[in-house]
């Protein structure tokens, strides 16, 4: 069975109710960056989590803020466009003060959506609340303390009761191709290409994209979908407030995306942007493959190919199994290959091993490397099966898996993918301790 796109929480409300510090303790770890002066939160953060047997991404957002003249427009547009990204609304406000204008506007507001909305009421914990519950405009109110943690299970838990099925029909599915990258570095112009028509506007200014727009084409007897996204600038150039939602939509893209295509200058290749949004489609599951584009302004020889190569080899480490493909918009080189490899990249992500040949694959790669552990113990690997596709997920039973050492794992990462077509796509390993009374 194919795994479920993530379901979207994203958290919303006025500067300083406490959302980045909800955030960090529905996580368990201090991601975001907290502090008492208002508007902190220059970015969207995001994190996977999972509750209840249910994962999904939980995303944290600035605070809503703009000049008292234009505060009506900015506020409705940051709500239209994290209501559009999300599935589930999560409103923070602070209970231990007069519940303010501007709460209960953005709580009306999203009402009027047909997301569900849960209201966060932080700072439950304080002696001086003064916010009553029971005469909030809203279904769902969880009184919850973000410092202490009191509340967070039962919010998590209405959360998860609210949570859509993201299971889709594989009758109704088109195989989905989403373009990412930061901004100006040609996404637009490989979509036209692909299109076969102008579908995206085109200009050097950076950010001209702000809206994941989307188009269906036919390409090998096949169709697509296909995603042009909001390029996604590092934070401190994210200074306008609707460029910082439209990071939301980008999010949104990956997550409904089958593979996702990383577009960098093949000038200025593996950025710290590119980095970081390269881990956001590992961290979804999603396939993936790397098109430096603009090969058209380098010197187009062997010699220019090969420093890409490095650097990117070295840069991208972290998704070594990612294709990297040399592409041109304005010379249509290697664009339309873009499509075979997704088409090769989706197949993979469905790739099903039988347990037999797993075991097979296990036997033979302990007999050639046996295990090795962590603190001086000697995990031992007893069998493996294959318990999901999209992305190929794998459990392995043995005793003291937890000590395997980092570099072991690697090791049959490695191989599994070195003997099986697993190209574009991430794999996942899960551990399970499966320990006889006595070892034979």
């Amino acid at each position: 069975m194919s795994q479920p796109n993530l379901p979207i929480i994203t958290i919303i409300g006025r500067p300083n109710v406490g959302k980045s510090s909800l955030f960090n303790r529905l996580i368990g770890e201090r991601k975001a960056v907290v502090s008492g002066t208002p508007g902190t939160t220059r970015d969207r953060v995001q994190a996977t989590m999972e509750w209840g047997g249910r994962s999904f991404w939980l995303v944290d957002t600035a605070g809503f803020e703009a000049a008292e003249n234009e505060l009506e427009a900015s506020m409705q547009q940051q709500l239209q466009l994290a209501v559009e990204s999300a599935d589930i609304i999560m409103i923070v406000i602070d209970s231990s003060t007069i519940l303010s204008d501007e709460d209960s506007r953005i709580i009306k507001d999203a009402y009027k959506s047909s997301k569900p909305i849960v209201v966060a009421a932080n700072k439950a914990d304080r002696k001086n609340q003064q916010v009553e519950m029971n005469k909030l405009p809203a279904k769902h109110v969880v009184p919850v303390s973000a410092i202490h943690g009191s509340g967070s299970g039962d919010l998590l838990d209405v959360l998860i009761g609210l949570m859509p099925d993201k299971t889709t029909s594989k009758n109704e599915h088109i195989d989905t191709v989403s373009l990412l990258g930061r901004p100006n570095v040609g996404k637009s112009s490989l979509l036209n290409v692909l299109a076969g028509e102008s579908r995206a506007i085109v200009s050097s200014e950076a950010g001209t994209t702000r809206d994941a727009s989307d188009i269906i084409i036919t390409y090998n007897d096949k169709q697509w979908r296909l995603y042009d996204t909001a390029g996604l600038r590092r934070t401190a150039k994210r200074s306008d407030e609707i460029e910082r939602f439209s990071a939301l939509r980008t999010l949104r893209a990956i997550n409904d995306s089958d593979v996702c295509v990383l577009v960098i200058d093949a000038n200025e290749p593996a950025t710290a942007g590119d980095q970081r949004i390269a881990g956001m489609i590992r961290e979804a599951g999603k396939g993936l493959l790397i098109a430096a584009n603009k090969w058209d302004l380098t010197d187009r020889d062997d010699e220019a190919k090969r420093q890409i190569e490095a650097i990117c080899r070295h840069q991208f480490q972290f998704i070594w199994w990612a294709p990297l493909l040399m592409t041109s918009a304005e010379t249509k080189h290697n664009v339309f290959k873009i499509l075979d490899l997704a088409s090769q990249i989706q197949t993979n992500r469905q790739r099903k091993l039988t347990t037999r040949q797993l075991n097979k694959f296990l036997e033979e790669s302990i007999g050639s490397h046996p295990p090795a552990g962590l603190k001086n113990k000697h995990p031992k690997l007893r069998y493996i099966t294959q318990t999901e596709i999209e992305p190929p997920t794998f459990t392995v039973f043995g005793k003291e898996t937890p000590y395997l050492h980092w570099s072991y794992k690697r090791y049959l990462e490695s191989n599994l993918r070195e003997r099986y077509d697993l190209a574009g796509t991430p794999i996942r390993f899960k551990w399970r301790e499966n320990n006889p009374k006595k070892d034979k």
